[in-house]
Formats: C-alpha cells, structure tokens, sequence
C-alpha cells in the first residue's frame, strides 16, 4: 500500500476505533464498579484523604481545621459551584484553623487531673504535657533514622500515626502502612519490626505486642453473592510479636469472618480494595464476663470502618465470636467500660457529623452520648479516639480539627486543647491530633527524675 493518503486515513481509523473502545471500557467500568475502576477509585480517595486540604505537599498531616465555633460547612456541591464561579482552586471540608492554639479551656475543680499524652501529626514525635499545655517530654525518631534505604510514600514517614507510651518511659511508635519502632525515655532505638503496621496496637499481660498489619494479597477463599474479588485486596491481620519485636504469629480478620456465623457481614463490603479497614484493637481482660459472656479474657475487642463494625474475636480459634453494626458510621476506638457498656467514636453517624456513643451490647440501648452544639462543633471525618476517665468524664481527640477536650456528663467541657502547630502561609492549617491520653500524675515515676523536667 503506498498511496500515503490511504495510509493517513487508515491510521485516524485505527486510531478513533482504540479511542471509542477506550471510552466505552471507561464508562462500563465505572457503571460496573469493576476492578479497574475501584482500584483508581481507591488510590484516589488516598490521594484526596492526604492531599485535599493543601495543593503543595507538605511533611506531617495538616487539615483546615473549621472555626472553634463551629461554624456551618458548606456541602460538597455548593463548594463545587464556588469554585467555578470564583475560579478559585476547590477547598474541601474546613473553614480557616482557629485562632487559639494551646489549652483554651480548664476547669481544675471538674477535670480530671493527669498528664496528657499527645501524638501531633506535625512530625515523627509524641510529648508529654500537663493540665496547662506545657511540655513535659518528648519523643522523636525520624524514618530514615530506622529505615534509610526504604521506599515508600514520603507522606507516611513523616508522622506517627499511634504511639503507645509505657510506665517506664519506653514507646512503640508506628509509622503508618510500614512498621513499628520501640524507643527508650530518650529517644534511642531500641528495635524495629517492618510489617505494614497500620493504625492501632496494645501490650498483653505477658509483654507481648498486638498490631494491626496489612498487605496486598490475593484471598481465594473470600466469595461474596455482592462481588467478586478476582484481584489482591487489602487484608487487615492481628500481628502478635514478642517484646523485642519478633514476629510470632499472624491472624486475619477476613478469616475470623469466615470461619464464623458473622460471615454475612461482609456482604456489607462496598469496594474490593480496602474491604475491612480495621483502625483499633483492644484487649479484653474477663472482668464483666459474668454479665455480658461474649467478653471473655483473652480475646479482642476490633473495629472495621469500611463494614461499620465492631466484633469480638477469639484468637485461638480465630474466629468472630460477637459483633455488632447499625447505630454509627465509619467509626473508631471502641473501648469496653467496666460497666460492661462500650465507648465508641462515631465518626458520621450524627446526620454525617460524630458523636460519642456509651451503649449496652445486651440491650442495645445508648445510655450516654455526646454531640456539639451545634452539630458542627464536633466532626473529624477520619481518625479520632476516645477515653472514659476515672471521674466518668471522657477525653476526646478530634483528629481532623487538631482538637482534645474533655466533658462531663452534662456536656459540659471542662478541658479544651487545640493543636499549636501550624503550617501555610496564613497558618491556615492545623497538624492533625492522633492521640491525647490522660495518665495519672503519679503513673509516670520516671518524669520525676527526669533531667529535662
């Protein structure tokens, strides 16, 4: 064939026929939800989880935390028509980071006094701090200090994404989606444990360490009557290491499903990437167990966001024993009282904005709860913890917001501290807070003799 005119007309077929095959694919994935589609769509998400608060990347996480009044936000979709009206770069979720920093509020006669443990999203640290916002201690170990020859996102070595701080002043510290490192009261390596460490960990009674790991990989015994998963998803595992940091055995939370009569709940599954997304575990120690038998000592209290659950798992049988769905959304840190009632952040569960929930696992029924006022006051998206203190107020971390305050249970709050770290030009963004755990003043002997003190 030599005639180039041919040739020419040839090509631009070939070329409109790929393109119409292309955008038909593109629009059937999409309508079908197919692998393709739910892996961008799932990579995406991350992206927007991690980048949709600033377009220049930054180390740490930082939100646009909403004014400390809880102003109202505006919906996705009137964000949207703002943007191409003004023309203006589109800024999701907050409005501008509060003015105040530190603690703002202190109730000494109804707040429970303590020291407040805290895990800022600014850089790989932890502090230590009193009622008043001044800093006791601090714990810092950069990733590449541990790991210099690793690739992974620079976004995640950044910050810690959990810290667990012991009696003695020693800390586990997770780097999230990577691993684990053990430091003393000074900062010094003591271990590391790689294994795609994610969100949430404790030590059992004999020293041991429990963690939350995942990894990409293919489940050919996970079948589903609301999808097919003929591809690697992203399986949660419970990781137990000893105390210096080895592994000694991993469970998974599919299976634990499967091998029990909670199976149906997967079907609650809505994209076959991150299937679970477990986010905290918690030890069980057997005290309520007479009155509420699905707490037995020995297993484990998880919570899966993706399925809005929380179950029970025995981990010599490794299997869901006990779970529970259908009064929150999206939620974190599920704690069992020793009322035998559980704490839970809900993340969306009040008409899309959080509340704190304490209900009764047998009965069901919500005995405390916790909301701003208005709604908007109180709302991280993502993240957030939970604590009941000994004087039955709870300490809440609003991750997003950069926030922790402490109510009673009239609501009142009686302790507020807002994230002093900030970033951007305006200091328009606040670091995300992880984690503010109250310990008691005398549980950390160590601090005492403590020369930076």
């Amino acid at each position: 064939m030599s005639n180039p005119i041919v040739k020419k007309v040839l090509l631009f077929i070939v070329i409109a026929v790929l393109m119409l095959i292309s955008f038909v694919y593109g629009v059937m994935s999409v309508r079908r939800d197919n692998f393709a589609y739910s892996i961008y769509k799932y990579f995406y998400q991350q992206k927007r989880a991690v980048f949709a608060d600033t377009d220049r990347k930054r180390d740490g996480i930082w939100h646009r935390a909403r004014n400390h009044l809880g102003h109202q936000e505006l919906t996705d979709e009137q964000q949207e028509a703002m943007a191409k009206i003004s023309g203006l770069p589109y800024l999701k979720g907050y409005n501008s980071a509060p003015d105040v920093e530190n603690v703002t509020v202190y109730n000494e006669k109804l707040a429970h006094d303590g020291l407040n443990f805290v895990v800022s999203a600014d850089a790989a640290k932890a502090f230590l701090m009193d009622m008043k916002g001044n800093i006791l201690h601090e714990w810092r170990k950069d990733f590449e200090q541990v790991w210099p020859e690793q690739g992974i996102p620079n976004i995640y070595k950044t910050y810690w994404r959990r810290a667990y701080l012991l009696d003695d002043g020693e800390l586990l510290a997770m780097f999230m989606n990577f691993g684990l490192i053990k430091l003393d009261k000074d900062s010094n390596l003591l271990w590391a444990y790689k294994g795609g460490c994610h969100h949430d960990l404790f030590i059992g009674e004999e020293g041991d360490i429990y963690v939350l790991t995942r990894a990409i990989k293919k489940h050919d015994g996970l079948e589903l009557e609301s999808m097919v998963f003929d591809r690697p998803i992203l399986e949660d595992f419970i990781t137990v290491l000893t105390p210096s940091g080895k592994e000694i055995k991993k469970i998974s939370l599919v299976d634990c499903f499967l091998n029990s009569a909670y199976a149906p709940l997967l079907e609650h599954i809505k994209v076959p990437v991150d299937i679970l997304h477990a986010n905290t575990i918690e030890p069980i120690d057997g005290r309520v167990a007479h009155r509420y038998p699905m707490f037995q000592k020995g297993r484990i209290l998880v919570s899966m966001r993706e399925i809005h659950t929380i179950a029970v798992i025995d981990l010599e049988q490794e299997k869901v024993t006990w779970a529970m769905t259908g009064m929150w959304k999206y939620q974190h840190e599920p704690r069992l009282l020793r009322n035998g009632h559980i704490l839970v952040f809900d993340n969306r569960g009040n008409d899309g904005k959080s509340q704190a929930l304490e209900f009764d696992p047998l009965t069901q029924e919500i005995v405390w709860s916790y909301r701003g006022d208005p709604p908007e006051a109180f709302y991280s998206r993502e993240a957030g913890t939970i604590q009941r203190l000994p004087n039955g107020n709870t300490l809440i971390t609003e991750s997003e917001n950069g926030r922790g305050f402490e109510v009673t249970k009239e609501a009142e709050i009686v302790w507020e501290f807002f994230n002093p770290y900030r970033a951007g030009e305006n200091n328009e963004l606040i670091a995300a807070l992880y984690d503010v755990v109250r310990f008691e003043q005398d549980q950390l002997d160590w601090l005492a003799l403590d020369p930076k003190d």
